[in-house]
């Protein structure tokens, strides 16, 4: 059934605006009518299927994407909608009106669009990645295909809620130094590019040689002064340039690998895989989903390309009959706890919940050693500033200094 956008009036006179399924355009503005609702226009939408998979929803994907919560929250209705014994298109026609984003309203309707078409609930959330990850799906087609739909959709919604959880208390930890760090950044560059030139004038039309480090100061100031945008386009260029290398295989290889390298970021990317790795593993094998499968959707959420090929390669010894751990323990990529706990889970025959020990565990070592840094990041900077603002006072009081000798 064709999905209709509309510009209305209410009652009172109140623009009112909303989309709104029915065979004809005619039909649409009659069922508008009916509710007290008097169209402006009324418009077909194009197909949002369409429009995801060939990139021409530009609008919908930049300035009003759907967020992970918004997914968590209609995720957890449906679930007590269907759970509450509602058909599955009743539950998402009810679903429509209540959703805060306008593009998430435009995708339920192209989703219950497709079920009406015939299509199973997992089908016709698949012309949607952006929004509905193959994890996503494939948990979803699992419960439908065992008819538990309903306690699907339910941990679905609590994995997702976690994970933005822990994507937010990351944020929180590194929002104050950075914030810090950018304030700092600025007053210095307009300490150097209008403050001191204004205090080493003075200095100009002194007949003696200046000493090296206000020599050093001015000469600085100078330069910012002058080609202050010539810095602002060389950033510019180069985070240009660091997102086109990105973007190529062999680029966004090499980037990968260098993370991992680094000494205290690397073994921060590690945890973070292994917890991703098996949170997610852990909810797809626990909803019926199997470990090949699993391994296959988890290989494209660790964030990491060589980890990724880690865990391909892991997936095909687990096809010739390794065990998960000794497979993961032969890439040498995941720490050592995470294989060691994965080996407990498969011998005790409760992988499911190890794996998700696993990812408690990892989430609560990169939380805290997230926090740890940014304890030790704001008096480093702290002492920076203070190291750097002690040079501009010495370097502007040393010809003070000097000319109160000659006077002397």
């Amino acid at each position: 059934m064709p999905v209709y956008e509309y510009r209305a009036l209410n009652l009172k006179g109140k623009k009112v605006s909303g989309i709104i399924d029915a065979e004809g355009a005619i039909i649409a503005r009659q069922k508008l009518r009916s509710s007290g609702i008097f169209p402006v226009s009324v418009s077909e939408v194009q197909s949002v299927k369409g429009k995801m998979e060939h990139g021409a929803g530009v609008f919908i994907r930049i300035f009003n994407r759907v967020r992970p919560s918004e997914v968590a929250l209609m995720t957890r209705q449906l679930s007590t909608l269907v759970g509450a014994g509602f058909p599955l298109v009743n539950a998402v026609d009810t679903l429509i009106p209540q959703m805060p984003a306008y593009a998430l309203k435009k995708i339920l309707a192209g989703i219950k669009e497709s079920i009406l078409e015939g299509n199973s609930f997992s089908r016709a959330l698949s012309p949607y990645p952006r929004v509905f990850s193959s994890l996503y799906v494939n948990m979803v087609h699992a419960g439908e295909t065992s008819g538990t739909l309903e306690i699907v959709l339910e941990r679905l919604a609590e994995l997702t809620e976690k994970q933005e959880a822990f994507k937010n208390r990351l944020r929180t930890a590194l929002t104050y130094p950075l914030l810090m760090a950018f304030i700092g950044a600025l007053v210095l560059f307009l300490l150097m590019t209008y403050i001191i030139p204004g205090i080493t004038s003075i200095f100009t039309d002194m007949n003696q040689q200046l000493p090296a480090p206000t020599r050093f100061l001015i000469t600085v100031s100078d330069l910012l002064k002058s080609f202050w945008w010539l810095v602002a386009l060389g950033m510019v260029i180069s985070a240009v340039s660091f997102h086109g290398v990105k973007k190529t295989e062999k680029g966004h290889r090499l980037i990968d690998k260098t993370a991992l390298l680094i000494p205290v970021a690397g073994q921060l990317i590690r945890k973070l895989a292994a917890a991703r790795f098996s949170r997610t593993l852990g909810s797809l094998l626990e909803n019926g989903v199997s470990m090949l499968t699993a391994l296959d959707i988890v290989k494209n959420i660790v964030g990491n390309v060589l980890i990724a090929d880690a865990v391909e390669s892991a997936a095909t010894e687990v096809e010739r009959g390794e065990s998960l751990a000794g497979a993961l323990e032969a890439t040498g990529v995941l720490p050592n706890l995470c294989i060691q706990m994965i080996q407990v889970g498969e011998q005790s025959g409760e992988l499911e919940a190890m794996l998700n020990k696993v990812a408690d565990v990892f989430e609560t070592e990169v939380e805290s050693s997230v926090m740890r840094m940014t304890s030790l990041l704001e008096p480093l900077m702290i002492l920076v500033m203070g190291v750097v603002v002690g040079f501009i006072v010495l370097s502007i009081c040393l010809p003070i200094f000097e000319m109160n000798q000659l006077v002397r």
